[in-house]
Formats: C-alpha cells, structure tokens, sequence
C-alpha cells in the first residue's frame, strides 16, 4: 500500500506538474488587451475597445491605420487560423502536415489559387493595394512583438510535437487576396451536381437521370425578382418580356449575340444562405430591417470574426465606419452596415465553373481538328518531415487538367483527361469591391460597389437609413456559346466555349424599392427564365426555404407591422416544408408492427422540428431511409442523396408514380418492390433505428439527442489523436432545425443526423437605430483554445439568442470591458 501510495502521488504531482505547463501554455498566447502598446507604422494613436464577448471596435484617424490595427488585430485573435488558411489556399499545407495533406495541396497547386491571387495584386485600385499592404504590417508588427511560435497559439506548441522546425514567415497581400479564392470555391455553384450527373449516367439511362434533377418549381415557389427584363442593353425593372412565336430559345439566341465581345484573354449540399429586407411601411419603426444568415460548414473557430472599424472623424482620407463581420487574415467588412447603408449576402449560385472533356496525346491536347501546345508549369511542394514532391501541371486553353488531383472528374468515352473552367481563376476586382462597399453611402454607391464583386457571385440585398431597400445580382457570369453547363462537355469541338465577354453588369436583374415592399433571397432561382436570357443556372435551390420566410413575413404584415423580433422568429423556424407532401403518403400505408405507434406520433404533429419534438426525429429518420432505400441501389456511391430540397422535389413527383423503376429496389432477386413497399420499409427501419439509439418508449424521443453539432477545429481537430482533438473542439450541441428548414441545421443521410451546415452567424440590421441592430457568431471571437471568448457565443446561437450590435462611439465605449491603446 506504501508503494501504492507513492506512485500515486507521483502520478498526481506529474499531473499538477502538466496542467501547470498547459495552463502556462495556453495563457501565455492570449492577447493583450488592455493598457498601451507601440505598433511600429502607424502614423497616429489608435484605440481598440473590446466589449465581454471580446468583439473589438477600432478607431483612427487615417485609413491605413484603421487597417494596420485590423490586421494586428487579427492577428492577435486568429492568428494560427489565418497561418493555417494562407497554407490552405497556396498548397502549401504539407509543409505544416506532411504527407497526410499531400494531396489537398498537388489539388490547389494545379488550380492555382496563390498564383491567380498575386496576378490580381497589381490590377487592384491603389488605395486597396494600400491598405492590404497597411493590414499586413499589422499582421507583422504583431508576429515581431511575438518572435517565439509557442507564445503565438497552442497549436503551435502541439505543432512542434511532429514538426519542431516551423517558423511562420510575414504577412503578405497576396495571402489576404488568396482567401478569396477559397470563398469562391466554397460557393462554387454546381460543379458537384455537373460531376454527379456524369456519374449517375454510368448507371443509369438519361431520362432517368433527368428525373433527378427535376429544375425549379416556378409554379409554386417564388423567384427574387418577379418584375422586369433586360430591354436595349439593360436591365430594367419595368419592362416586360416581348412574347415571340419562336419562343424561348429564339430569346436566347438574341441575348446572346447581344451580349458585346471584346478583343483579350478570355449544397456541398447544405451551403446557402438567408438574407431578407422589409421595407419601412411594414415594420414598427417606420424604416427597413434587414436580416442575413449564411449557411456554411461549422468550424472552430468560427469562419467569421466580428468588428467594427472607424474613422474619428469622416473625411475623404479617411472614409470608414462601418461595424460587421469580417474574416480574420482579409482587411476590411464583409457583411454588416455603414453609418448609412446595410448589405447581406446570400449565394446567388449561377453556373460559373465547367468541366471540359479533353483529348491530350503527350504534349498537346486536339482543338477544333488541330493540335495545341499544353501549357505546363512545375510546382514543387515541400513535406514536413520527407523530401520535396514535384508536379507537372498541365492546362489547355479551357484551364487546369483536373482528373488526377480530383478523383471524381474522371473522363469518360473519347477523352482522357478534365479540364476545368472557372471564372474564379481569372483575375478579378472582389477586394476592390469590399472597401467600396465598406464606404458606400447610398444606393447610387453600393451598386458601383456590387460592380466590382466578381467572385464569388451572390445576391446582395440592401438597405439604407433613408428607407430605400433593393436588390444586385453582381458577379463574373459566362456566355455559353453552346449547353447549359449542366454536364461536363467535349472540349475539343470549340463548340461549347465561353464567350470572352460574360454578362455585362448592367443586365444582371436588381429592383429597387419592390412593390411587394420586401425581398427575400435563399438560394432559390433569381429571376425565370421566361422572362430573363442568358442562362444563369439551372441547378437552384428549390425555394423551400425562400417560400416559408415570404409566407411568415406576409402572415406577420397581416398582423401588423413587423419588428426586430418578428425577423428573429423567422430565422429561427424549424418548420418542414415537404412534411405536408410525404406525411400524408406515409399515412396511407398498411404498416404492423410497432413502427406504427411511431407513426400516430406524425398525426398531430406541427412540422416544426424543435429539440423536444418525438416526431421530428421519427419523420428525419423516415426520411433518410426514404432516401437511402429508393436511391442507394440506383447510384454510384458519390451521386448518393445527401438529402436536401432537390430531394424533394424528386421524391414529391416519385410519390405520384407508385410503380416507377427507382421504387424498385434491383438488389433483390425475383421481386419488385412498389412505393408503399419502401415506404412501408422506410418507416420500420426509423423505428428500429430509432428504438436502439433512444429507446422503445416513441413519446421520449427527442430530435435534439439525434441532431447535434460538434464543433471541430479546422487544423489539429481532425487529427485522430484523442487528446489532442479534446484541446480544440467543443460540443456537442443540440440544435433544432434540419437541412432547408429556414433556421437551416443540415445533415447527410447517407451518415447520420450530425450537423454539417449551419447559419455560421446572424445579424438583424435596424436602420431606424444601428445601435439597435443585433448579431450572433457560431463560436467566439477568439482563436485561443481555453480563451473566454472561444466559444462563448455558442450557446446563445444554439438558443436562437442575439447580442447587441453597438455601432456608435458612445455605446461602444460604454460596453467596453477592454481598452488598448495603439501608438507609433
């Protein structure tokens, strides 16, 4: 026992010993948030208020201080996050990794996102060029003042375990530039649905494959711009399509040739987003509300950071006061509002990427009968902890050759090889446009602002102190010569090129203080196409979501008038909008067993899916067995259903054909099975599913203890490592909602009920008072694991709560927990 005792007690001190050493650790890497600091620079004193969520409010009297205190910031913050981005978005995550990212990074070498980026540098207006140089001195002035990578992060401590050598290197513009590129990528628009078509044709006959991509329902679902077209050379609100006897494609025809040629160079399931605006004459104030979630994958921290960033004294030197979120490693707003103005965004979606089906014979691809030079370049991609791997990267004049770095775009027929054609790795302006915006007073200036956002493409909404609410479709968007980039296409025929010139701005739709007196926008189709040519997409969100917001916003106008509250209500709903279709097929059914006391719950069930709801979690389960029984047998393993409002819309048509061929399950021999056998099945297998995971009693489920959401950190939370993976994620939290439910929690059916896409932040802006405004973040403002602000936010954003959006000199000085004081 002596002995006993003696170990233990080692063991004890050993462990106090450790968590001294941790607590030391991670303590030592927190920010400096209080007193004076010299910030090598700046040409003035700086002064950062921090409120107890640690939300920073920034106040100079020039503007490339007010952006080199950003990045320093930033920095302080999120600094390993912006480290491991800038790796992610050059290719370069081997170096931090080794071998296990290796080919993350041979896929971004090839497309070449770092490389695009510092084309753009030189392009950019000076004054942007300014201020990302101003941001990266922050960043720098920071990483100077913090020479040891242990006193940086924590996961530089972890880092040092596998890779001991690192040293982070100096910010530069081009690392801010590059995350745009990831955002572009992330909001792609349908190269996934474009490979997956390719795909299911391997198994499938075409018009069966056609039934799986049944295009929107404009019949039912509204579009966000009901009103106008584009008439000589623009689009006007106003005008109305001329009808001709040859119909829509003749229209096509003539937009296209309309469109000028210049001579030069030519959800992911579960990604979207909600932004509505409400004009004056419907809320209590008098003036608009405006309301915007974006829909992204969870992360920890957070992908955004919010801040507020002022100019004392507005001049035209020093043009800014504008308070959002921003993303930590880029300067400037993303989203949020000006003194004046308010935007939100929402992806638009339009089809601006193709996968092109090449003929390569060594060291030329064929092009309209003759043989052209590939253009090649070597990338070599340092590995931690092994030696340098090269590529050749290979293009033709359609962009990258894809297929050995992206297993999916394989080619298939007569080609070998994929290229792949997006407008993202064209230098663009969409930096330019964020200070625009970022200073925009008025309608005149947000829209010469949404002018220069190339990419990603979204739908902005807008609206302005003065009560003016509207509307921009902005982006580069490409003129198909031929197809509608629904498939990969033969590239060697020339036929199905890009026009140089894609749709010029000033025909992409916009409205302006719409009649209906409110806007709403959530991925669901812009504008249809019988009235609006050329071709945007034809791979939309279904207009679930989009529906049930302009139903809550008209019963709320029925009512009265609409508050701040009545907007926080909306993005919270949980309702299921395909309830209503598959309820009623599921209660026709001859059903035995125990699973129909499962059933009953369906009965008088409200649609809604909170935490507590019984038959929220029997209908998703259904649902996902629905899915997995009628589609598994049919498909290629990556053009499986992942569930969302395609899927309904699929199900929904399937439903009214009892005998149709993807009912029949053809792993079964010598039968075929019917719809009401697959439902029959579907509703079974929920109830058993659900009984060993939550027991037999169907009254005590719960849809919260199925659907939850871990918080993972992007970098060392996925490494496998127990302990490790415990110092940086956080979770798991229940949530309500569910994919394309408005308050918008997705999951994938062919795993489980763990969420994989969420409204990563909310935020209402009330332009009658800004200050009144109100926002909410996924996790915190910190990227410091144990931090008091890493994820404290969380549970507020889990519980549909909001945080005051302070804007004004007074509030934020009179909130603030921290002041720091900035000096040259």
């Amino acid at each position: 026992m002596r002995w006993f005792a003696r170990v233990l007690t080692v063991l004890l001190a050993l462990a106090l010993v450790l968590a001294g050493v941790l607590v030391y650790t991670v303590r030592k890497s927190f920010p400096q948030v209080d007193g004076s600091l010299r910030l090598p620079g700046l040409t003035g004193s700086v002064e950062i208020y921090r409120d107890k969520s640690g939300i920073p409010h920034i106040y100079a009297d020039t503007a490339t201080d007010l952006f080199t205190a950003q990045g320093f910031v930033h920095a302080q913050d999120r600094f390993f996050e912006m480290d491991f981005r800038r790796h992610t978005t050059s290719g370069r995550l081997s170096e931090l990794f080794g071998k296990a990212t290796l080919g993350n990074d041979k896929a971004l070498r090839t497309m070449g996102w770092r490389k695009v980026a510092e084309q753009e540098l030189p392009e950019l207006a000076q004054d942007t060029q300014d201020y990302l140089k101003a941001y990266a001195n922050g960043v720098n002035a920071w990483l100077a003042a913090n020479p040891n990578a242990s006193d940086r992060s924590l996961e530089y401590s972890v880092l040092k375990l596998q890779n001991g050598d690192y040293q982070p290197e100096k910010w530069t513009a081009a690392d801010s530039v590059a995350w745009l590129k990831a955002m572009a990528w992330d909001l792609r628009s349908n190269m996934e649905d474009e490979i997956d078509r390719a795909l299911a044709l391997t198994k499938l006959p075409k018009e069966r494959v056609e039934q799986l991509y049944p295009g929107y329902p404009y019949d039912r679902h509204a579009t966000i711009v009901g009103e106008g077209t584009i008439d000589q050379g623009r689009f006007d609100q106003q005008a109305e399509p001329r009808r001709r006897a040859t119909g829509a494609l003749t229209q096509a025809a003539q937009t296209l040739d309309a469109v000028p040629s210049t001579m030069g160079t030519d959800d992911r399931d579960g990604i979207g987003s909600n932004s509505w605006v409400i004009s004056g004459r419907h809320t209590t104030s008098g003036k608009p509300l405006l309301a915007n979630d974006p829909h992204l994958a969870p992360q920890m921290p957070s992908v955004w950071y919010q801040a507020g960033l002022h100019c004392r004294k507005i001049t035209e030197e020093c043009p800014y006061d504008v308070t959002g979120f921003t993303f930590s490693g880029m300067p400037g707003v993303i989203i949020g509002h000006t003194d004046k103005i308010s935007w939100g965004f929402t992806n638009l979606g339009p089809d601006v990427a193709d996968l092109f089906l090449e003929k390569v014979e060594g060291d030329t691809y064929l092009y309209k009968g003759g043989q052209q030079k590939l253009e090649t370049r070597q990338e070599q991609i340092k590995v931690a902890g092994g030696a340098p791997v090269t590529i050749t990267v290979k293009s033709t004049l359609h962009g990258p050759l894809i297929n050995e770095v992206m297993p999916d775009a394989r080619p298939g027929g007569e080609a070998n090889a994929v290229a792949l054609q997006w407008t993202a790795l064209t230098p663009g302006r969409t930096m330019d446009a964020v200070f625009a915006l970022n200073r925009a007073g008025d309608w005149g200036e947000f829209k010469a602002a949404a002018a220069l956002f190339d990419v990603p493409s979204q739908n902005l909404v807008y609206a302005d102190t003065s009560g003016k609410i509207g509307y921009q479709a902005p982006g580069r968007i490409p003129v198909r010569l031929r197809g509608d980039g629904t498939m990969p296409v033969p590239g060697w025929t020339g036929e199905y090129d890009w026009k140089t010139a894609p749709i010029p701005y000033d025909q992409l739709p916009a409205v302006e203080d719409p009649a209906e007196g409110f806007i709403v926008t959530a991925n669901n189709a812009v504008i249809d196409p019988k009235r609006y040519q050329p071709l945007l997409t034809k791979d939309w969100a279904n207009g679930y979501r989009s529906e049930r917001i302009r139903d809550r916003i008209k019963e709320a106008i029925g009512k009265g008038k609409i508050d701040a509250a009545a907007m926080s209500a909306i993005q919270q709903d949980t309702y299921n909008g395909f309830a209503e279709t598959l309820v009623p097929a599921l209660m026709q059914v001859d059903l035995a067993g125990p699973g129909g006391a499962a059933r009953e719950l369906l009965k008088t069930w409200d649609r809604t899916q909170g935490l507590d709801s019984a038959p929220a979690a029997y209908f998703n389960a259904v649902w996902r067995q629905v899915l997995t029984l009628t589609f598994n047998d049919d498909l290629p393993e990556q053009a499986r259903p992942s569930g969302g409002d395609r899927w309904y819309e699929v199900v929904r048509r399937l439903l009214d054909a009892p005998s149709d061929p993807f009912w029949d399950d053809v792993s079964t021999k010598n039968r075929k099975e019917t719809r009401d056998d697959i439902l029959r099945q579907a509703m079974a297998s929920a109830y058993q599913e659900l009984a060993e995971r939550l027991g037999t009693d169907v009254k005590s489920w719960r849809w919260g203890d199925l659907h939850e959401l871990e918080l993972v950190n992007g970098s060392l939370g996925t490494s496998g490592i127990g302990p490790v993976e415990a110092l940086f994620n956080r979770g798991p939290i229940a949530v309500p909602g569910s994919k394309d439910a408005v308050n918008a929690t997705g999951w994938n059916v062919q795993r489980d009920y763990t969420i994989t896409a969420v409204p990563s932040m909310r935020m209402i802006i009330d332009l009658s008072d800004l200050d009144k405004s109100q926002w909410i973040n996924l996790t915190g403002a910190s990227g410091h694991a144990f931090h008091g602000n890493y994820w404290d936010q969380a549970d507020a954003w889990a519980k549909g709560e909001l945080l005051p959006m302070r804007s004004k000199p007074e509030s934020v000085k009179q909130a603030a927990t921290h002041t720091l004081r900035l000096s040259p």
